[in-house]
């Protein structure tokens, strides 16, 4: 029986071919599994053109796809957070901070900017998904407040755009304290007859839907976006009950009169363009109004 400890050799391996085809030249849509050439998903705003499974983008490219030439002028750049909690998790805040800073380019999960929608001067907040998952922190809530103060003291309408996971957990109470401040800015808004459009994206939770993200003149959806305060997992351990089929995606919300529209990324700047002319936006005179751009946030907490 010596063939059972018969010395095999091995089949000897052959060195694998680099590939010809370069890295990140095709992307696999999580909708349908077709596979999509880089430079066509740029050229339909990161929207499938099989399904039409709207792929998350940055704040960057969501202000090219509404500003007229893809062209703005960008605000409060320099705001960061200072880790007023000296918060330590998996590894300190403030380590995060600069960490995510260093990759994302940004100092917060927010970009504020001005310019230019299809001819009518508008007042942009765009939120940041990639920076600690779009978190509503104090600098966040200090500069979509600032947005909309500016959007006052211009005359212009103010339009935010949510992707977020909700209250920013290592600033505490003071990310909290953010959806009361950014409500109250946004009734003065309203007490000046300006616009303000919400567009809720792919996902908008937590506090950020509990305060701006629904308080909108129009609330907009992108089609299939995950919306809602707590996260469905939580509500079925809580309420010991099954949820029904498509359960805070925007569709059922629409159903349930939590939302206004639904409107294909595509369509994005040509639907708000139409609605802020509805609301008379052509006819906002622009005289200054004189309301000081800074807030009353606490100075410390913000360098």
């Amino acid at each position: 029986m010596a063939w059972f400890k018969k010395t095999r050799t091995p089949i000897a391996s052959t060195a694998e071919k680099s590939s010809r085809v370069p890295e990140g030249l095709w992307v696999k849509c999580p909708g349908c599994a077709q596979i999509i050439y880089n430079k066509d998903l740029d050229k339909s705003q990161h929207v499938c053109p099989k399904c039409a499974h709207h792929f998350r983008i940055s704040a960057a490219d969501r202000l090219r796809s509404l500003f007229d030439d893809g062209e703005w002028t960008g605000h409060f750049p320099n705001l960061r957070s200072n880790d007023p909690l000296k918060f330590t998790d998996t590894r300190p805040y403030r380590d995060r901070l600069r960490a995510t800073i260093a990759k994302t380019g940004v100092n917060d999960a927010v970009v504020v900017a001005t310019g230019t929608l299809d001819g009518l001067d508008v007042v942009i907040a765009a939120m940041e998904y990639s920076f600690i998952g779009g978190s509503m922190g104090v600098v966040v809530g200090e500069k979509i407040t600032r947005a909309i103060e500016m959007a006052l003291e211009r005359r212009q309408p103010a339009i935010v755009i949510s992707c977020s996971g909700g209250a920013r957990m290592m600033e505490g109470a003071l990310s909290l304290m953010q959806m009361a401040k950014v409500a109250a800015a946004l009734a003065r808004l309203d007490r000046a007859r300006l616009p303000f459009i919400s567009v809720l994206t792919d996902p908008t939770t937590g506090g950020v839907t509990a305060s701006f993200a629904m308080l909108g003149d129009l609330n907009i959806a992108e089609p299939k976006a995950l919306i809602g305060f707590a996260g469905p997992r939580v509500i079925e351990q809580t309420i010991r009950q099954k949820l029904p089929e498509g359960f805070q995606r925007s569709e059922f919300l629409l159903e349930h009169g939590m939302l206004d529209l639904i409107v294909d990324r595509r369509e994005m700047k040509a639907t708000i363009a139409r609605a802020l002319r509805f609301m008379g936006a052509e006819a906002v005179a622009a005289a200054a109004v004189p309301i000081p751009v800074a807030s009353a946030a606490t100075p410390d907490l913000l360098r």
